[in-house]
């Protein structure tokens, strides 16, 4: 006799990393710079915060030290956050906690594909919403979709991964007041458009709206593994009662913590992913013009740029036999993580020479 494992868990597809070993990371969007190479004392710095730990026992469950030190960083206060253990675990928990089997979800298509997969292992319906042909979103569609569809909530980056496009905060305002369902904006890359942008601070004035926050973007910790879900006091309280009460380890606490203190640092090295960003960005269009393999390279406000092509996998392909990795963001897309200058170059090269 076997064990049958439940039809919800066989009917959902796993996340894929991009596999291979590859000289040339650009396929996870993260930052190019380490930020302990380069700045060496930090980890001196880490090391007196990790002397202060009783590894014996489990880790402050508010994580309030590194709270204290993001809501500084940010000016969110902190009274509206609670740590997670990487926006992943956020997500996970806002969908299972707030809503219940068979609620409906909208997420929109293309976005980042976690929201669907945690949807659908929290057994919620998860209407995908197509976006319009230029990748925009309309939000008079989505608040007529919602309203009128019974939604409970409604899920979706800003800017986005993948199109690497923005939401106006005035649009994403509109949505917020205009919808009675719970609306969560992913704002991972935000620091790269510009924090103006952001709707983190109307958290206290709209009760039905969830903004998530990470480390992992600009900050370049995505191995500390931290995120935040701003929102009003209520929303607030709900998710820090249903987390798991150790949900983020000490180790990263103490980490996160000590590198959100340098401030001067960590803008310096986000002003370093633009400019890396905008390179990259220019440097595609100029292939696109030489090339008509390449269709499109949309303007990015994030730290990627996404191309449309019809050989997107065989471009893959070919970038990963030159050990450098890219991904294949659905049917007909290439999203490429800015690099360094030195694996813009190897990469610029390499696209020149596979489509000549």
């Amino acid at each position: 006799m076997s064990y049958d494992v439940t039809r919800k868990i066989l009917a959902v597809e796993s996340y894929k990393p991009v596999s291979g070993e590859c000289d040339i990371h650009l396929d996870a969007n993260e930052s190019f710079i380490d930020i302990f190479k380069e700045a060496p004392y930090l980890a001196d710095k880490i090391a007196d915060e990790i002397k202060n730990i009783s590894v014996n026992r489990y880790p402050d469950p508010y994580a309030s030290g590194v709270t204290a030190a993001f809501s500084e960083y940010y000016g969110i206060p902190e009274k509206y956050l609670t740590a997670g253990n990487g926006s992943d675990e956020l997500i996970s928990l806002i969908i299972s906690a707030l809503l219940q089997k068979g609620e409906t979800i909208v997420t929109l298509s293309p976005d980042f594909s976690m929201y669907a997969f945690y949807g659908s292992i929290s057994e919620v319906k998860v209407h995908q919403m197509k976006k319009e042909d230029n990748l925009s979103v309309s939000i008079p569609k989505l608040i007529e979709y919602c309203n009128n569809n019974s939604v409970s909530a409604v899920i979706f980056s800003n800017p986005c991964n993948p199109t690497s496009l923005g939401v106006s905060r005035s649009d994403i305002i509109k949505l917020v007041r205009n919808l009675f369902c719970l609306v969560v904006i992913d704002e991972a890359y935000m620091d790269f458009w510009g924090l103006e942008n952001s709707v983190a601070d109307a958290v206290e004035e709209y009760d039905n709206l969830i903004v998530l926050k990470t480390c992992s973007k600009s900050m370049g910790l995505a191995s500390a593994r931290t995120g935040f879900a701003a929102a009003g006091e209520k929303l607030t309280k709900v998710l820090r009662t249903v987390k798991s009460p150790y949900n983020t380890d000490g180790l990263s606490q103490a980490a996160v913590k000590a590198v959100l203190s340098e401030k001067n640092l960590l803008k310096a090295n986000t002003e370093r992913i633009i400019e890396s960003r905008k390179a990259l960005n220019k440097a595609l269009i100029g292939l696109a013009e030489k090339y008509d393999r390449l269709d499109k390279v949309y303007e990015s406000v994030t730290n990627f740029v996404l191309v449309r092509t019809s050989h997107a996998e065989e471009i893959q392909k070919k970038l990963m036999e030159r050990s450098i990795s890219v991904r294949c963001a659905g049917s007909g897309y290439l999203r490429i993580t800015a690099g360094s200058e030195e694996e813009n170059k190897a990469l610029i090269d390499a696209l020149e020479d596979i489509l000549k």
